[in-house]
């Protein structure tokens, strides 16, 4: 199956400051959006099967815009997510944002051992989504725990799906309640 791409959207935040707590390099967050025809809308209950197949081939592609959009920035965090158009159904973002998708997007970011935030919804255009974000290399990172969130402008129309993909290079500026932290997750790693 060919999935067609109609629009690729960016989102790129640096945050220095964030109420008591200022920082010398900015925290970045960054989001990928693809807003693809959905070739399901209008059917229900249809096999996923080339939906998923054909996942690999767009994770591949999202994760190199996602490392441009990084600018040279470790990525610590990662979340994914779908707006899916009225005519579709939630389980065609399912079936575009599993590990089949994600896995070539894991290996451009230098590697992911935590699973992937995600969040999908059926939606009219406008609509905005928060994508939860967490550590990933292991989920219980605290600091780790935010989100983005994305409206596409004018989309998904009802025929479409927007797959969605963010990552920061770094936990919340302000965080503060404990935890495993980053630097003892990477001496783990170090230590294997």
């Amino acid at each position: 199956m060919n999935l067609n791409i109609r629009r690729v959207l960016s989102f790129v935040e640096d945050v220095w400051e964030d109420g008591a707590t200022r920082v010398e390099e900015p925290l970045r967050k960054a989001a990928v959006v693809f807003v693809l025809e959905n070739p399901m809308a209008g059917t229900s209950g249809a096999d996923l099967r080339e939906l998923i197949d054909a996942s690999p081939a767009l994770g591949e592609k999202m994760g190199r815009k996602l490392v441009d959009l990084m600018d040279g920035c470790e990525v610590q965090s990662y979340g994914k997510g779908g707006l899916v158009g009225l005519d579709g159904e939630q389980e065609h973002a399912n079936a575009l944002l599993t590990t089949a998708f994600a896995d070539p997007i894991r290996a451009q970011i230098g590697g992911g051992e935590a699973w992937i935030s995600s969040f999908q919804k059926v939606v009219a255009p406008n609509t905005p989504i928060d994508i939860p974000m967490n550590h990933k290399d292991e989920v219980y990172v605290r600091s780790h725990y935010d989100g983005m969130t994305i409206a596409v402008p004018n989309g998904p129309r009802a025929d479409e799906v927007a797959l969605i993909f963010c990552a920061a290079s770094g936990g919340r500026l302000n965080a503060r309640v404990g935890g495993l932290t980053h630097e003892e997750v990477v001496a783990r790693k170090s230590a294997r």
